[in-house]
């Protein structure tokens, strides 16, 4: 087990970027704008050969009362229960504040181990601050810069000390690979009821809640058993529109939810009951398509539907009409608050999860693609019959075929949609999107071992001489100027018919002999 270490402090002194530093990854939303952290954020750390469990948490402010500040303050309070060790960040060039001061009193009562660290101490204008943080009563500051990597051995001795034989113990220990979890996105648009329903599932009021929209801004990463089974959930932030989306917060939080669905194995689309399947959930249902990743509709907020048989048979209806491609798209109704309708989704994305991973054998494949090219031919392009020959699934998680055809240049896209519906139908994967490939077999009398065209070998020794090419009789007429040329022959034939003499070969060969009797030798001595 990695040892769970919760990062803690006022806001705006540099908590999400030492949590990204022990990550190694920029996994939090960092911004000069304090209380950009809500929730808790987990994530896997490593410093040195200490595995670390960190805990992201956000800024301690003093409320009381129902406002969204005395909300985070509960979850910081409940990352301090849970953590074996509180790293608690104060900012070295502005100094000790009250609220500082506030928040180790807190951690005092909790009696659990402190380090305190004074960030952003990379100037030798820091220094002041850090001699400051003496006065909190936590023992010797530890000076780091979370932002350039500085200090990062002071803190690794240190916990060291601090936890002792424990710390020993955990080293060299990760996450099990062998069975990883299943990455479950819970998506949809802002305040559609996420967070709730991620509260619902848990039982436990993981994640802020509230009637103000855009709460959540990070993606929330939650580790949990269902039925022995290890999940992994995915809070995130709501997804607006583009055009709507300016805030430089916004964007940030936006391109996390984009990260979150292309890393998730199977998303669940929130929609609520009153605007469910609009132009901005279809958008997203369809990014998830295209990503490959397996989809769950959900409806939420259902107890307040007036008609729910009704209600649902039109909601069916829009969904199979949004994206004729994910008809099968499995459709649950659930109301967070009353735990209506909570029981059917995990068994829904389990049996999505079950056909994403699916694996098809080849001669069931070829024995389904025979059937269906005898029910529907491919037509025919330019008078030439396209034949499929072969087909085979070249991988899973989404499923993914390739069929080779003569001229799949030329298959229509119609026919590859007719192949693509018949094995969602005739293999039950109704929710997975398909990725299928056309693609021409390889000759290799014309291709070479690579697929490239092989080049023409010559016989003779050194390069090969082209052919002459072969010149009809009509076209050698038109180059020579005259379109009813004699032949040969028949011209020596008139020539010995002017003279007198019969066409014979003896003839010809005779006046041959007397061209070269009368021809004149040269002079050879100029």
């Amino acid at each position: 087990m990695a040892i769970k270490t919760a990062i803690l402090g006022r806001p705006n002194v540099g908590k999400s970027t030492l949590f990204n530093r022990l990550a190694g990854r920029k996994l939090a939303i960092v911004d000069d704008m304090p209380g950009v952290t809500r929730d808790r954020r987990e994530a896997k750390g490593r410093l040195g050969d200490l595995d670390l469990a960190l805990i992201d948490t956000a800024g301690f402010e003093e409320a009381s009362d129902e406002s969204l500040e005395s909300r985070m303050r509960e979850q910081t309070e409940a990352a301090i229960a849970e953590a074996e060790i509180c790293l608690f960040v104060v900012d070295a060039r502005s100094g000790i504040t009250p609220i500082d001061e506030q928040f180790a009193a807190l951690l005092r009562k909790s009696e659990k181990p402190v380090l305190v660290l004074a960030n952003k101490s990379e100037s030798k204008s820091s220094e002041a601050g850090v001699m400051e943080a003496y006065s909190l009563g936590l023992g010797e500051p530890i000076p780091v810069s979370a932002e350039h990597g500085e200090g990062m051995s002071d803190l690794y001795s240190a916990i060291l000390r601090a936890l002792g034989e424990k710390a020993g113990a955990d080293l060299g220990h990760g996450e099990d690979e062998e069975n990883p979890p299943l990455r479950l996105a819970i998506i949809g648009r802002p305040n559609a009821g996420k967070s709730t329903l991620i509260n619902a599932m848990l039982g436990d009021e993981r994640v802020i809640t509230g009637a103000e929209a855009g709460i959540t801004r990070d993606s929330i990463g939650i580790d949990w058993e269902y039925e022995g089974k290890q999940v992994r959930l995915v809070d995130t932030a709501g997804m607006r529109r583009k055009s709507k989306v300016q805030a430089k917060l916004e964007v940030l939080s936006v391109a996390d939810t984009i990260r979150t669905i292309r890393f998730a194995e199977i998303c669940v689309l929130v929609m609520g009951a009153d605007e469910a399947f609009e132009k901005q959930d279809m958008q997203i249902a369809d990014l998830v398509a295209r990503e490959g990743r397996g989809l769950i509709y959900l409806v939420s907020k259902w107890d307040t539907v007036e008609n729910p048989a009704e209600k649902l048979i039109e909601l069916k209806e829009k969904s199979e009409k949004a994206l004729p491609e994910l008809r099968g798209a499995p459709m649950i109704v659930v109301s967070s608050l009353s735990g209506i309708g909570l029981e059917k989704l995990m068994p829904a994305v389990l049996n999505v999860h079950e056909d994403w991973n699916a694996r098809i054998k080849t001669r069931d494949l070829n024995d389904w693609l025979k059937e269906a090219v005898a029910k529907q031919p491919p037509p025919s392009v330019e008078g030439k019959r396209i034949k499929p020959r072969y087909i085979a699934q070249i991988k899973a998680r989404p499923p993914t075929f390739v069929l080779l055809a003569s001229r799949a240049a030329q298959l229509p896209e119609t026919y590859v949609r007719y192949l693509t519906n018949g094995i969602r139908v005739a293999f039950d994967m109704p929710a997975v999107p398909i990725r299928f490939f056309v693609r021409a077999p390889k000759n290799p009398f014309i291709d070479g071992d690579d697929g490239a065209p092989r080049p023409r070998v010559s016989n003779t020794k050194g390069a090969s001489i082209p052919k002459p090419e072969k010149i009809s009789v009509e076209r050698a007429r038109k180059a020579a100027g005259a379109k009813n040329a004699m032949s040969p022959k028949r011209r020596a034939k008139k020539e010995l018919e002017k003279t007198g003499g019969a066409f014979s070969a003896r003839n010809l060969r005779a006046k041959d002999a007397r061209k070269r009797v009368t021809a004149k030798p040269r002079n050879k001595g100029k």
